[in-house]
């Protein structure tokens, strides 16, 4: 991995495009992370709204590799690694960084509930000496109302400890403030930088020294998500930010990815974007029609969402 510089700014969970029969389609996903990057939004690629979590290891593979052999800059990437089983970790983690990824997202194992921080301690130790590789770069991925197990601020603490640099930041999706405030003050100071994982706290993030966001609306408002983050310091920022509020509130009325995928299909013209993986299932008539209405009367648009087709 490159080490050049650390990760900073707007990172998107990428959206996994599905064909009919539910294999992923490889060309529609390079589109959209070229579509992404041109609008200067890294590719958080198998995260949450990736449906990674219904994806295969060797699906994700495929789609990396498909990425790497289009030319996309493997920099510019944060690929979800965590995973339930140990050495599925290990084998993806390991993939990103011999691919010269510029960071990996990585979930603790999240099946079993209830279990320690001294257990998640071992889990993450064990990736990291396994995969035994200076240009490592972890961003612990904190989802508490997922996937029900926390990473605390003494696990962090932990782990800094014994593997400075190569644990190098998280994606803060507690939904709660006060929690993300609290790791940019206790751990920023020690070079860890702290993604806010919504736009919604994108603002108050920068301000108290974040590295940018990881958001799942990256996927359909990327402009408008950018360019907050470019000129947050402008007078205009807190207007900036009501008005991505806005847009993400829409979206947060109806089920998420099913959401951004009906929305990518209305504007991009192309309707098999609205596919996705079981357990998931896409919008209905009714809920499409009234997506469209709300995001008109919010002002809306997704530029070049011909290049999605």
């Amino acid at each position: 991995m490159s080490t050049a510089a650390r990760l900073q700014g707007i990172f998107s969970p990428v959206l996994t495009p599905f064909n009919a029969d539910y294999t992923p389609d490889p060309v529609r996903f390079q589109r959209h992370c070229r579509w992404l990057l041109d609008q200067d939004v890294g590719l958080a690629i198998f995260g949450t709204n990736s449906e990674a979590n219904s994806l295969g290891l060797a699906e994700k593979r495929r789609l990396l590799d498909s990425l790497l052999e289009a030319g996309l800059p493997a920099a510019r990437m944060m690929p979800g690694t965590g995973c339930c089983a140990l050495p599925e970790t290990i084998e993806l983690t390991k993939r990103a960084v011999q691919a010269g990824c510029g960071g990996v997202l990585m979930l603790p194992p999240f099946y079993y509930k209830g279990v320690s921080d001294e257990g998640l301690y071992r889990s993450f130790a064990s990736v990291i000496d396994a995969v035994a590789d200076e240009r490592l770069r972890i961003y612990l991925y904190h989802i508490p109302p997922v996937s029900q197990v926390p990473i605390t601020r003494g696990l962090i603490e932990r782990l800094l400890k014994k593997y400075p640099g190569i644990v190098a930041g998280m994606k803060d999706s507690s939904g709660d403030w006060e929690n993300t405030k609290a790791m940019l003050e206790e751990f920023q100071p020690q070079g860890f930088d702290v993604f806010a994982g919504s736009e919604n706290f994108l603002l108050r993030n920068l301000r108290g020294g974040g590295a940018g966001c990881i958001t799942a609306t990256g996927n359909v408002n990327p402009g408008a998500i950018v360019q907050l983050f470019k000129t947050w310091k402008n007078q205009d920022a807190d207007q900036q930010q009501a008005n991505l509020d806005a847009v993400r509130a829409v979206f947060a009325k109806f089920p998420m990815i099913p959401a951004m995928k009906a929305a990518i299909a209305w504007k991009s013209g192309r309707g098999e974007w609205a596919t996705v993986r079981p357990p998931l299932v896409e919008l209905n008539g009714e809920q499409q029609q009234a997506l469209r209405a709300a995001l008109d009367q919010v002002g809306f648009v997704m530029p070049k969402a011909d290049q999605l087709a």
